[in-house]
């Protein structure tokens, strides 16, 4: 599942922490899911997206398998 989290994040300014700080997960989470390496649990995708007043399906893209 591709996202769009490292670039909200930019956008905003924010460092990984400062986010994770805002969301209440670690660091190391924002991580993960901007590297792929994790997804995240449907309640920490909506704060996300609601966080940056953008949709879910706009923060995170499902990859069609072929």
């Amino acid at each position: 599942m591709k996202n769009l989290i490292k670039v909200e994040r930019a956008r905003h300014n924010l460092t990984q922490g400062v986010l994770a700080e805002k969301l209440g997960v670690s660091r190391q989470t924002i991580h993960a899911i901007e590297t792929n390496k994790f997804n995240p649990s449907v309640t920490l995708a909506i704060k996300m997206a609601r966080f940056f007043n953008v949709t879910v399906e706009y923060l995170f893209e499902i990859e069609e398998v072929d």
